[in-house]
This record gives structure tokens, C-alpha cells and sequence, in this order.
């Protein structure tokens, strides 16, 4: 996949879509453009159970595939307490509330103090 703004945005887009299609809970992005090489964006996003958390996973993973045309990386979905999808430009963490809370990735990303964009 390209690596340009326009590609990359245009993904994140449309996992935000999918995420909220999937009624995903406390959706953050947070732009990691010139601050990682990981990729351009992050998004975190909760799930009511490890049953939502893989099901919104997977089907986030198909939708990339269908529009897109690859397959991203998932790491989790069988214990469905964090999912992680790297789909290159866009990295998304899905998790249960109680291990998101627990790991609290949005703190290691934001500035002190800064809010993260809510969806």
C-alpha cells in the first residue's frame, strides 16, 4: 500500500466507519505522523466483551481486505481482551474496557495534558 496522506487518511476513515458501524465504545485517534515510523495513525477503540472485541476485529480485517485489496496483521483475536490490527498506515488497538484501562496506551501517545480526538 502507498504510504501517502491521502491513502493513509482514507484508511483511517474507514476503520473509523467500521469501528462505528460496529458500535465500538471511546474511539481515540491520535496522528503519529512525525513522531513514529510505525505508522501514520493509531486508533484505540473499546468493546463490551472479548466476543465484541474479535468480531469487530475481524470484520474490520475483511472490510480493509475487500476495499483495499491486503489483508493487515491481527495479533489477539483468539482471546479477544486486546486486538491489534496493523493494516500499515494505521495501527488499531481493540480492547476490553478493563484491559484498556489497565494499559492505557493513550498516555504514551499524547502530549501531557492533551486530549486525545474522540470520534
Amino acid at each position: 500500500m502507498a504510504s501517502t496522506d491521502t491513502t493513509s487518511e482514507l484508511l483511517l476513515e474507514r476503520i473509523l466507519s467500521s469501528l462505528d458501524d460496529d458500535k465500538a465504545e471511546d474511539v481515540v485517534q491520535i496522528d503519529l505522523r512525525g513522531r513514529s515510523s510505525m505508522g501514520d495513525y493509531m486508533v484505540i477503540a473499546s468493546g463490551r466483551s472479548t466476543r465484541q472485541v474479535s468480531a469487530m476485529a475481524e470484520k474490520l480485517a475483511q472490510r480493509v481486505k475487500d476495499e483495499f485489496g491486503f489483508s493487515p496483521k491481527i495479533e489477539g483475536k483468539d482471546t479477544g481482551d486486546w486486538v491489534l490490527i496493523d493494516t500499515g498506515d494505521v495501527i488499531v488497538h481493540i480492547f476490553r474496557p478493563e484491559v484498556r484501562e489497565f494499559y492505557q496506551l493513550e498516555k504514551m501517545w499524547l502530549p501531557q495534558g492533551a486530549r486525545a480526538s474522540a470520534n
